[in-house]
């Protein structure tokens, strides 16, 4: 027996006919009154005296009818009560430029969509300040970044925070299209680099700390000619032509329309990935907002890499 059937005969009862509740509820008069027969077979018993002007509910019908009633409101207080206690509160998430190119936007629709009651604080930063942040309480989640071997002794070691292994992305060579040949090859090596003027952020920042340990791995110099703590600004520059960066796919992710303009040769030595961990506080200090908001981040990351609209990540095999 389902709600719709005691909805279906409430309103035959009420209306006095069939034909009459099948117009109210936007029925065939055939399918409601298939409804009401199967509704008398489940009970085994008849509850409506079918006669030409309409119907009357029998002594059975008379009970039942009083009884569906009492069960429906009970099933609409249920409801309001359900969304009279819909989640609320404030959260604040911080994510990295590149990271919110891709994230920020499908996040926010998604927990508009699925808590609405929610109110998001998005901060953009560098993953050093976002780090800080956390530390100090300002973000309840953030998005960090670290090598594959530093993630993992990170997620067993780490105290205060909750950490979850999201997504690893290549790293890629991005450079003006005008420095490069036109047979520029399409996937390079650390010690290809050596003699290459590169634009990056500086060291406290999660991708740099693993690029300098990439190129010790290497036995590489780099040749950095600008330090730059701002995705925006930095791009410019590579598009200027004053260096190459090294980033991944996401740092591009607002320029689709210069595609054309810019260079990118994927990196394939082994480990050099950007790995993102899903940071935040302990889990007994964040709200039940928090915590939903948490697993929200997580469900859109997996969405947009396997729709591949998050180009160059795959799911971390950390997790």
């Amino acid at each position: 027996m389902e709600l719709r059937q005691l909805r279906y005969f409430v309103k035959v009862v009420e209306a006095g006919s069939i034909s009459r509740a099948a117009l109210d509820l936007d029925l065939v008069q055939s399918a409601l009154s298939q409804q009401i027969t199967r509704l008398e077979s489940e009970l085994s018993t008849r509850l409506l005296q079918r006669t030409p002007q309409g119907v009357t509910p029998t002594e059975a019908g008379v009970a039942f009818f009083r009884e569906a009633q009492l069960t429906l409101r009970h099933a609409e207080q249920a409801v309001r009560s359900a969304q009279q206690s819909r989640l609320t509160g404030t959260v604040s998430v911080g994510l990295a430029p590149t990271t919110a190119a891709v994230l920020g936007l499908p996040l926010m629709q998604a927990m508009r969509e699925r808590y609405p009651d929610v109110r998001l604080h998005m901060v953009e930063s560098l993953s050093g300040h976002l780090s800080a942040m956390l530390n100090a309480r300002q973000l309840d989640l953030t998005v960090l970044f670290d090598s594959p071997i530093r993630a993992s002794q990170h997620l067993q070691t780490a105290r205060r925070w909750s950490v979850l292994p999201l997504i690893e992305e290549d790293i890629f060579l991005i450079a003006s299209r005008q420095t490069r040949t036109a047979k520029a090859p399409e996937s390079l090596r650390m010690a290809q680099l050596a003699h290459e003027p590169l634009i990056l952020p500086t060291g406290p920042h999660g991708l740099r700390s693993a690029l300098n340990a990439a190129f010790a791995r290497a036995n590489v110099t780099p040749q950095v000619t600008l330090e730059i703590d701002s995705l925006a600004m930095l791009m410019d520059a590579v598009r200027a032509g004053l260096g190459g960066t090294l980033q991944p796919w996401a740092a591009v992710s607002r320029m689709a329309q210069e595609g054309d303009s810019l260079y990118m040769a994927r990196i394939t030595d082994h480990q050099v990935t950007r790995v993102n961990l899903l940071c935040g506080l302990s889990d007994d200090e964040l709200s039940p907002a928090a915590l939903a908001t948490r697993v929200v981040m997580g469900d859109c990351v997996r969405a947009l890499v396997q729709s591949g609209a998050w180009q160059g990540a795959s799911i971390s095999p950390l997790g």
